[in-house]
């Protein structure tokens, strides 16, 4: 991996916006730009979080697999440098058989990293017994470093000026083998890639392979580990430092204790706990000499392990491993190898890189509070569906550039049902507007053709009308004659009425509009209604202009109409009830009656022509078709509602009619 790559890049065809990586990134370097996450190389500390949680592998880690390649096949020997978490990783094989692989994809050497461990935890001891007074935050975790010289740079001081074991290894065995040995580091942890090309340390350490990696790399090289000679560690032989991987293996490699009572030593692991920690360090809460921090569950748990063993399964392995090899050399032996690197520079140097980003003001967080629909503290749930902790956190990732809007679930599912709500109501618009032209064409095709058979009938009847008219007036009382006459001359004045109706409803009259006094024109119009003894009408007139440009004749029309079906609706007797009301624009004639009701299967039948439910004789199916008509060219509505059904509740049927004040772009 070269210094200026990218360590975590993100595979846009395979992220969904799960904001998972969001979540679980401690550095929030997680960016998401037009609803795709990407990582910021700049706020990255290499902890591989988002690599973990990643269930679609959308995270993608810069390889090296080339890089080792080019090394196995240059004239320079090469060393691999194992991680002390390899038993945790290869659960099934024998330290052999790992060796024996790694021999035959061309490595010269094979050494562990536990070594280097061995000789930092010397260290380390040395630094807590010198300088009492001091506080240190330990450096063996990578990601932990990067962490402090980003986010907590006024920390940077207490960094323990201490190399990790990887680097202390590849520095024991260049001072053992000569400074042409190239070193690639294998094991669990992405954040050794951007380590070994740092800045003080590139050098020390050519490559850096994860164990996904290196499983990767031997399929290509069709080599099968369970089948390869065994083969044992080339030296130094560790001793304790292979604890290192393990939660507090530093210490115990280090002759430390955690002592609850002296608080001198704590040690911590995982996001959340590392990130607290930091926090009380920095405020004085945590008031220790040492603080080892790791940024996973332990080095066992790393981004670049394959395994899927359990935490407690993995940290077995390792001891069993640990407590298998601890005694193989002599203690003389292990004395002897680190007296020989007791003068082994394992100095580091750190330098803050603030990549910390500038607060938003109040007022600016406020702004950006409202667009997300928290008008209240009631309004934070800091659900973190977001990917942060809280509300006030992914505000302020807003402001930063890092996180959208449209992250906030709550207030994306509510503009999501405002917009279903304004489809509906369209689409409920769309469909009344498509079912009126589909009643204006059914109306025209029928009103041509009720005026052609009307024109056609009306002159033929005339002649009957008249003729039979006379031949009742010259027939004498008491023929027999004189009764068929006169059935003859009701059936066509009644085809006459038909005949008229049809004109009527195929002429569409202008709409001549004039100012009218809406509840006198109703006045008027209801006294040509006949109501029976047992029918009550009641008018209510709650318009506060009465006033309203409207066709005057036409509208008695439709009035006398839907009162006239009212009271037929009621044979038994009930009460019909007419109200006017309206607002600036319109004005609303309800007709309400407590009839029989319309049934529901014929509601949408009754304003096409000739359509009735009358007995024969007692209505030519056209009233409700020119009202609806008069209605139409008044650029107004009508709507009706029904019950016929006792079980549902009172029967009665209300016609609501809606004429606009005055016509359409005109003031009113």
């Amino acid at each position: 991996m070269d210094s200026g790559q990218q360590l975590v890049a993100t595979i846009p065809e395979r992220c969904r916006l799960c904001y998972t990586c969001v979540r679980d990134c401690p550095a929030k370097a997680i960016r998401i730009t037009g609803g795709q996450a990407e990582v910021v190389a700049e706020r990255c500390i290499g902890c591989g979080n988002c690599v973990k949680v990643c269930r679609r592998n959308a995270k993608q880690v810069a390889g090296s697999i080339d890089d080792v390649r080019r090394l196995l096949a240059g004239p320079r020997p090469v060393a691999a440098a194992v991680a002390p978490s390899f038993p945790a990783e290869f659960l099934e094989l024998t330290h052999g058989r790992v060796v024996g692989a790694l021999r035959e994809l061309g490595f010269d050497l094979v050494c562990e990293v536990a070594f280097g461990a061995d000789l930092v935890a010397r260290r380390y001891a040395e630094l807590v017994s010198r300088h009492p007074g001091r506080r240190y935050i330990a450096t063996t975790c990578p990601a932990i470093v990067s962490y402090v010289e980003k986010f907590e740079p006024e920390l940077v001081p207490n960094l323990a000026p201490v190399v990790s074991p990887m680097v202390a290894t590849a520095r024991a065995l260049r001072q053992r083998h000569g400074d042409d040995l190239a070193v690639v580091f294998i094991g669990p942890c992405i954040a050794k890639k951007v380590e070994a090309v740092r800045e003080g340390i590139a050098g020390d350490v050519e490559a850096a392979l994860t164990f996904t990696e290196l499983h990767r790399f031997l399929a290509e090289a069709g080599i099968e580990p369970s089948q390869c000679e065994l083969s044992d560690f080339d030296g130094p032989s560790p001793g304790l430092g292979a604890l290192f991987p393990i939660s507090r293996g530093l210490l115990q490699a280090a002759g430390l204790t955690e002592d609850l009572l002296s608080n001198e030593v704590v040690a911590g692991t995982g996001p959340d706990t590392f990130m607290e920690a930091i926090d009380e360090f920095r405020d004085g809460v945590l008031d220790v000499q040492l603080l080892e921090l790791l940024s996973c569950k332990g080095c066992i748990m790393g981004a670049g392990m394959t395994t899927k063993a359990p935490l407690f399964r993995r940290r077995t392995a390792v001891s069993s491993y640990v407590r298998e090899r601890l005694w193989v050399p002599s203690g003389e032996r292990r004395r002897a190898e680190l007296e020989e690197f007791s003068h082994l520079d394992l100095m580091a140097v750190y330098a803050p890189h603030d990549t910390r980003m500038s607060q938003p003001s109040p007022r600016e967080l406020t702004a950006i509070m409202e667009r997300l629909g928290k008008l209240v503290p009631e309004d934070e749930l800091d659900c973190g569906a977001c990917g942060y902790r809280t509300c006030r956190e992914h505000a302020v990732a807003i402001h930063t550039g890092m996180a959208e809007n449209e992250m906030c679930l709550p207030h994306t599912i509510e503009r999501l049902k405002d917009s279903l709500d304004e489809i509906n109501v369209s689409h409920r618009e769309l469909a009344s507007t498509q079912q009126a032209l589909i009643n204006a064409e059914k109306l025209a095709s029928m009103g041509q053709l009720s005026a052609g058979i009307a024109h056609e009938v009306n002159n033929p009847l005339g002649v009957v009308l008249l003729y039979a008219n006379l031949l009742l007036d010259e027939a004498p009382p008491g023929s027999p004659l004189r009764e068929d006459l006169q059935m003859i001359v009701e059936q066509a004045d009644r085809c006459k009425k038909v005949v008229g109706g049809l004109l009527n409803f195929a002429r569409k009259s202008k709409v001549v509009r004039r100012r009218i006094h809406v509840p006198e024109l109703v006045d008027r119009a209801l006294k040509a209604v006949i109501t029976p003894p047992g029918v009550e009408l009641t008018v209510e007139h709650r318009l506060d202009d009465p006033f309203a440009e409207l066709d005057g004749d036409q509208i008695v029309q439709v009035l006398t109409n839907l009162a006239v079906n009212a009271v037929e609706a009621m044979p038994l007797g009930g009460r019909l009830r007419v109200v006017t009301e309206g607002d600036p624009e319109r004005v609303t004639l309800r007709v309400v009656d407590t009839g029989t009701g319309i049934p529901r299967e014929i509601i949408k039948k009754i304003f096409e022509p000739l359509f009735t439910t009358k007995q024969i004789g007692k209505g030519t199916g056209l009233g409700l078709a020119v009202s609806y008509g008069i209605v139409k060219m008044h650029q107004g509505q009508v709507q009706v509602f029904s019950n016929a059904d006792p079980r549902e509740g009172p029967t009665g049927t209300t016609f609501v009619v809606t004429l606009p004040r005055a016509a359409k772009g005109e003031p009113a």
